[in-house]
């Protein structure tokens, strides 16, 4: 097997640069990155819009989703190329569920009291909603471990979230067919740990590391999740 791309999606309230230390520290070891945009409008859609961009790649595909881009690359990594899944603080849902169902599991985080609502009409669909992050909240809660003032930017650039992206059930569950590896972010308040354990031990993943971590562990603690990839691509690189 050739080398995998790395492709690496992000999850809510974020955007490609919320993977910035953790792309740049791959470019430097020599590996082939992409950061595709995740529209986070819904699941079968964004997923659908990362699926593509993976078939485009020539070649091998190890795919990391944070928080809500977990459940993207559970979906889009039913592509051929795919290899590997590498999910961090992420959800992992099962073939019929939605991270909305994943939640309703175990107790909710803190981020649930603190969102801000706009209407969000969706054709055949009533009462959708887009979802933000209070800005007095998203330090505390959201971005927690960072500089103030690097939270102030994201929190200012944060993209908004529709619930329906978070309420629409996974047509497929890639993990069930593909190697995965999965980051537990113990100190999460946005993504309960116990959805990130439930689903990483569901489906049976080669390897779950817990890091004591808020939910952006791809900002505070950038090497553990470049370790984590490269040992999910040194396995399919192995197993071929």
């Amino acid at each position: 097997m050739s080398k995998p791309t790395i492709v690496l999606v992000h999850g809510a309230f974020a955007d490609a640069g919320s993977w910035a230390p953790v792309t740049r520290a791959l470019l430097d070891r020599g590996h082939h990155v992409v950061v595709p945009p995740n529209h986070l409008r819904t699941l079968s859609g964004d997923a659908a819009s990362v699926r593509r961009g993976v078939e485009a790649i020539d070649g091998p595909v190890v795919l990391a989703g944070h928080s809500y881009g977990g459940a993207v690359i559970t979906v889009a990594g039913a592509a051929e190329n795919v290899v590997g899944l590498v999910y961090i603080a992420a959800y992992a849902p099962d073939e019929g569920e939605s991270p909305a169902d994943m939640d309703t599991r175990f107790p909710s985080t803190d981020l649930r009291d603190h969102l801000i609502t706009l209407p969000n009409p969706v054709a055949g669909r009533k009462g959708g909603v887009d979802l933000s992050v209070a800005p007095d909240a998203f330090l505390p809660v959201f971005a927690a471990g960072l500089d103030p003032r690097t939270a102030d930017v994201l929190s200012v650039s944060q993209r908004s979230f529709a619930d329906a992206a978070y309420t629409e059930a996974a047509a497929t569950a890639a993990w069930k067919a593909t190697p995965s590896w999965g980051i537990v972010a113990t100190a999460d308040r946005t993504v309960q740990p116990d959805v990130q354990r439930f689903g990483y031990e569901r489906a049976g993943f080669a390897q779950i590391v817990e890091v004591e971590a808020p939910h952006l562990v791809m900002q505070t603690h950038p090497m553990d999740v470049v370790q984590i990839i490269e040992t999910a691509v040194a396995a399919v690189i192995a197993h071929d």
